[in-house]
């Protein structure tokens, strides 16, 4: 019997019909249900569900627990924040969509029950996603969890004025860039913050990072990719002497004297994915390639 992990945040109401379905289909499989504690207290709270299954807390209580799948309910935000209660156990993650655009949680919820007895029944495909690793030196502040399976975005706090990012890679100085920010990107977040700022799709096995400025002063100053094997070192001045550091959803305060490194982490997150989509599906889909009335 697989027991199986569900995480939520803020749930719509019209999502209920589709939760429920889920939440039958998984008792009619005969899978063990293990759900976040905040995610049971919400339903029974919002919906009057009674429901009354095993809970998890935090990352240890996961760990320990040992689900073989865990179900993320919501948008890509909940499968990023999933993240940090999977990191190194290597527990697939199954995104089942009550958002919008959905890269990483691309269930849509009419698929939800057939999906569940699919990936129950052994019929789907892991998509291995690497993450990179981000760790402050010079400084006593600390950032935890370190790892970001979208992006490192670096931007100005408390102030209009821009910020002056010095970057290097493996040691060498490649340029400074006078901007609101700074997005490190890997493939997996190449369709999120970083192509909403004029950034490159990455497919999902690209070996690489994308370095993409947020409203840089530079014009001349454009997108670049480079290897996943290099480690990249991020320097900030501020006229605030501090800056924010977002790893994917998870934003920290840091003074200017902290200097970052960033290189590909040695672990990776197993994203489920179901035998009949592909990334090249998801992108004409999501981003809606072709509809015109040329096509």
């Amino acid at each position: 019997m697989a027991t199986v992990a569900l995480f939520g945040k803020r749930i719509p109401d019209e999502a209920r019909p589709f939760v429920e379905r889920a939440l039958e289909t998984l008792k009619e499989e005969g899978a063990k249900i293990l759900m976040h504690d905040r995610l049971q207290k919400q339903l029974n709270e919002r919906w009057g569900l009674a429901i009354d299954h095993d809970t998890f807390h935090d990352e240890k209580d996961f760990s320990d627990k040992s689900p073989d799948f865990l179900i993320s309910i919501g948008g890509d935000g909940t499968l990023l924040d999933a993240t940090t209660l999977v990191e190194r156990t290597d527990v697939p993650i199954i995104g089942l969509n009550t958002g919008r655009l959905g890269f990483l949680a691309n269930i849509a919820r009419d698929e939800a029950s057939d999906a569940i007895r699919q990936v129950l029944k052994g019929q789907y495909t892991l998509d291995p996603r690497y993450c990179m690793e981000i760790s402050p030196e010079g400084g006593s502040q600390t950032i935890q969890p370190n790892f970001a399976l979208n992006e490192l975005t670096v931007s100005r706090k408390g102030t209009t004025s821009m910020i002056s990012i010095h970057v290097y890679v493996n040691g060498q100085f490649l340029n400074t860039y006078w901007a609101d920010g700074l997005i490190i990107s890997t493939p997996t977040g190449s369709t999120g913050y970083n192509l909403s700022c004029g950034g490159p799709i990455l497919m999902p096995g690209s070996d690489n990072f994308i370095i993409t400025p947020i409203a840089p002063h530079n014009l001349t100053v454009r997108p670049l990719v480079i290897p996943n094997s290099d480690t990249l070192t991020l320097k900030v001045d501020a006229r605030e002497g501090q800056f924010l550091a977002s790893l994917d959803s998870r934003v920290f305060t840091l003074d200017c004297e902290v200097e970052l490194t960033l290189k590909k982490a040695d672990f990776q997150f197993q994203l489920v994915r179901m035998e009949d989509s592909n990334f090249a599906t998801t992108l004409r889909n999501k981003l809606l390639w072709g509809l015109d009335r040329r096509n």
